[in-house]
């Protein structure tokens, strides 16, 4: 199954005396490639641009994570209607869905997955537990999910312990506990391959343009260059982009326009 995730992203240079800053919503698959885009109105906020974001895709057999935010059931329900399933948060802003969840009798439950990772001077340990849920408050709720991860800074010494609680449409026995994790893990690769290269590598957030609608043009050709450069397997995308601008031809050629 092919999985989405959906984010938002503030261009916070659109910003002038007189009119917000731009927000963008986008649609990014867990490779890293980004799939739709679009501007969320001004005096708005991200939830009335999710569905609309998303009318451009087929969505038949796809995973659709997002933040706590689109833990909506207008959404889940459009989801559900067109194909696809979805990994939805919960948090306080659905105070009585998070309660029921967090609730749960997860100390008795058995665990599904376990994974280790040392990296970036820290120890990172994640637990994953789901149990099958037949009657919650939510379009197609299949199954509850419980992650808590325990975090080891090794320079300062510092434990941190985080519980996430987490509701999917998908039903007991299709995904299996590591493809579960690897999906919950993955929605945040859209922070890490799309959001955190166009702020350091491109410096988006230095980009002063607010005029119509060029700062959601320029983004758009931002997300254009990391497609082409991840479909041409680079990685370090700032190191492709100065391997392509030693020559003029080589941009051409990314772009499938010279022979």
């Amino acid at each position: 199954m092919r999985a989405i995730a959906v984010d938002g992203k503030a261009l916070r240079g659109s910003r002038t005396a007189t009119t917000p800053y731009v927000t963008l919503l986008a649609a990014m698959d867990h490779a890293g490639h980004v799939l739709t885009q679009r501007q969320v109105a001004d005096k708005s906020n991200e939830i009335p641009a999710f569905q609309p974001l998303l009318d451009s895709i087929d969505l038949t057999g796809t995973v659709i994570t997002a933040d706590a935010l689109h833990t909506q059931h207008a959404h889940g329900t459009y989801l559900r209607t067109h194909g696809a399933h979805y990994i939805a948060q919960v948090k306080a802003n659905h105070p009585s869905l998070c309660d029921r969840v967090r609730r749960l009798p997860w100390r008795e439950i058995t665990l599904d997955h376990h994974d280790r990772t040392r990296a970036h001077h820290r120890l990172e340990v994640r637990r994953l537990k789901t149990v099958a849920f037949a009657h919650l408050d939510y379009p197609d709720a299949r199954q509850a999910l419980q992650v808590v991860r325990w975090r080891r800074d090794f320079t300062s010494g510092k434990l941190t312990v985080e519980r996430v609680y987490l509701i999917t449409s998908l039903p007991p026995g299709t995904a299996t506990g590591p493809q579960l994790a690897d999906w919950i893990r993955g929605h945040w690769k859209i922070e890490n391959l799309l959001h955190h290269v166009r702020d350091r590598t491109f410096r988006e957030g230095d980009s002063k343009i607010h005029v119509g609608r060029l700062p959601r043009i320029m983004a758009s050709l931002r997300n254009l260059a990391i497609g082409v450069h991840r479909q041409d397997s680079h990685t370090n995308i700032a190191a492709a982009l100065r391997h392509t601008a030693r020559d003029c031809r080589r941009s051409l050629t990314a772009l499938g326009l010279t022979g």
